[in-house]
């Protein structure tokens, strides 16, 4: 087992590829992974036999296809003109995924698939997310270089823009998920009594849930990844011990984190992390969710996701861009601070991506530690870097380490389609660094620190965009709105960014790739998975939720018990009860839905949704009065 082949490395040779699956023979199977536009990942079973024979096809793209109904790219591949070829790109890792439940009795170990990334092309063009970051970034490189040839003195930098020769984009991912055992359910309340008293979080892991973590680590490794910390979350409750002492009743929030890579490494990294966790943990006896909330009430999972930028001189050293010549004096180079605002300002068209599902902005909530509104935070000094945990985007800091410096953007959650994002961030930086090449660090910090109102060079004037507080606590609904932008509450609203801010969506779309053809098919594909998941799953979950809400027939009852009752027999009435002359919120919804009315729709989705919280807390508070 010492001996398996778990990565083949990026530009390998085609002979190379080739002698060591003759070394492999336990790998009977090759897998190209095209990302479509909702971030799925394709998988299948070629033999290996059929990969050696036509390589040169394979990279070509002409050995392999799949159709429009096979994949997410709506108004490009149609059924009428379906045809997607698969070339491989040999540029990255290749990973093999073994299958430890099918052993090969020649060799005696798994079997293996050789998973190999790849794009996904349509009449000629690349059109899928990888495509999307790789052609981005090509982009980028090219226009930071010639930019800091022009200017080689830009302030706070600790490197001469002269010499400058290449750009590195530097990216990883945090992987939040919750695991437990399979077909049982815990009690919200409980679960939530824990996370407000903190008894989770960093708690040592047991039985089958400390194995399978333990062996997810290791597993990692053996693919390169270098895996930094596997810990418990905040979320989840103490395991029951059963007659014959194992664990029951698992239900644990988990957090893995791994070294940063290239940006297309990177994101192509968290398919495999995703991959391996799931495997390992089923194996284990648990079901593991990625899930951004699984459970209304308690903490979410997130995907905290960092950006970072660094040059490469003539010398071939690696400077941080954003890291600041001075630490102790100043937070950022102007480069940093002109990324960071990029960010800021256009982030109304990058959240699009970053939260495109109804299970997305179930997560982003107050109170969480979700990030809910549009604002950074740098610390109250240069010299002692901190983390505002409830911001946007977080700088990180560290005085001795200046290649530590980047940004951690907190929003994503693990089914974020990361490469589109990390597209979409690396155009807005690019716009801010354009302008920050032109101005002092002390002109940027202020700009960055102005207070709602005040008019700015570069941001918008009646918004703030830095708060070293706690925008949960510190400020109201209504102030945080005010101050830093209302948050869309639907997958509708926030599609309506990619319209209501053509120039915004012009600059995150500046490098060609991410263009208005794969932007309107993303939007596309994602109003209707909502509106599909509205319909078939959400409604009749909360339908559900609607016939529990019962009467309690009981001996003694008070008149708050009647006034409880009636208000909830309204309110289940509203929500989804019929009449002639009347129809219920559930049946308008479904209307709206079909009759392709997304704006009625989305204001009926968030009235039914506090509606529904109501009825759950007086149905609580009703049923715990009934002796």
């Amino acid at each position: 087992m010492a001996d398996l082949l778990y990565t083949i490395k990026a530009n390998t040779p085609k002979e190379d590829v080739i002698r060591q699956l003759r070394e492999h023979p336990e790998i009977k199977f090759v897998s190209l992974v095209g990302i479509d536009l909702a971030g799925n990942d394709t998988d299948e079973k070629i033999p290996v036999r059929v990969f050696m024979k036509n390589i040169d096809d394979f990279y070509a793209g002409t050995a392999v296809q799949t159709d429009g109904s096979s994949v997410v790219l709506p108004g490009i591949a149609t059924l009428n003109n379906a045809k997607v070829d698969m070339p491989v790109d040999p540029s990255v890792n290749w990973f093999v995924d073994y299958n430890f439940e099918h052993y090969d009795n020649a060799t005696n170990r798994p079997v293996g698939t050789l998973r190999i990334p790849g794009f996904l092309i349509h009449e000629g063009k690349r059109v899928d997310s990888r495509a999307v970051l790789t052609d981005t970034l090509v982009n980028v490189k090219r226009e930071l270089v010639n930019l800091f040839h022009r200017h080689p003195d830009i302030d706070g930098l600790a490197v001469s823009g002269e010499e400058v020769i290449d750009i590195v984009f530097t990216s990883a991912t945090e992987l939040e998920f919750w695991v437990k055992t399979p077909l049982e359910e815990a009690s919200v309340e409980e679960m939530s009594a824990a996370e407000i008293m903190q008894e989770q979080y960093w708690e040592r892991t047991h039985g089958a849930v400390r194995c399978a973590l333990e062996q997810s680590i290791l597993e990692l490794d053996k693919y390169g990844l270098n895996v930094e910390m596997g810990h418990k979350e905040v979320g989840g409750l103490k395991a029951q011990i059963d007659e014959s002492g194992h664990l029951t009743h698992v239900c644990e929030q988990l957090e893995i984190d791994w070294k940063f890579a290239d940006a297309v490494q990177a994101a192509d990294n968290e398919i495999v992390v995703r991959t391996v966790v799931k495997e390992i943990f089923r194996a284990n006896g648990l079901e593991v969710t990625f899930k951004a909330k699984p459970m209304i009430g308690l903490a979410g999972n997130g995907e905290h996701t960092h950006i970072g930028l660094a040059a490469v001189t003539a010398d071939g050293s690696i400077k941080n861009l954003f890291a600041a010549k001075n630490p102790a004096e100043d937070y950022m180079s102007a480069v940093g601070y002109g990324a960071l605002m990029g960010l800021l300002k256009y982030y109304e068209v990058i959240n699009p991506f970053v939260s495109a599902t109804n299970d997305s902005l179930n997560r982003l909530k107050p109170g969480f530690e979700a990030p809910v509104c549009i604002v950074t935070s740098l610390g109250h000094t240069p010299q002692i870097p901190s983390r505002n945990r409830t911001i946007l985007v977080s700088l990180i800091r560290d005085l001795e380490n200046p290649m530590a410096t980047r940004f951690e953007l907190r929003g994503c959650n693990p089914y974020t389609n990361i490469y589109l994002v990390l597209a979409a961030s690396y155009s807005a930086i690019l716009d801010g660094v354009k302008m920050a090449v032109n101005h002092k660090t002390s002109e940027l910090l202020a700009e960055l620190s102005k207070d709602a109102g005040d008019d700015g060079f570069y941001l918008e004037r009646d918004r703030a965009y830095r708060s070293e507080k706690d925008v949960f606590v510190d400020f109201t609904q209504d102030e945080r709105n005010r101050l830093f932008g209302t948050p869309p509450a639907t997958v509708w609203e926030n599609m309506e960014a990619l319209r209501k801010f053509p120039d915004k969506v012009k600059v995150i779309s500046s490098g060609g790739a991410l263009h208005e053809r794969i932007i309107n098919a993303f939007r596309e594909g994602a109003l209707l998975r909502w509106k599909t998941e509205l319909i078939s799953r959400i409604l009749p979950e909360l339908r559900g939720i609607v016939r529990k809400a019962k009467k309690i027939d009981a001996d003694f009852v008070t008149d708050l018990d009647a006034y409880n009752w009636n208000k909830i027999f309204l309110l289940r009435a509203a929500l989804a009860k019929d009449s002639i002359d009347e129809k219920s919120l559930f049946t308008q919804l479904v209307t709206a839905l079909n009759t392709g009315e997304y704006e009625t729709a989305s204001a009926l989705q968030v009235d039914i949704y506090d509606k529904i919280e109501e009825l759950k807390t007086l149905y609580d508070a009703y049923e715990k009065n009934i002796i």
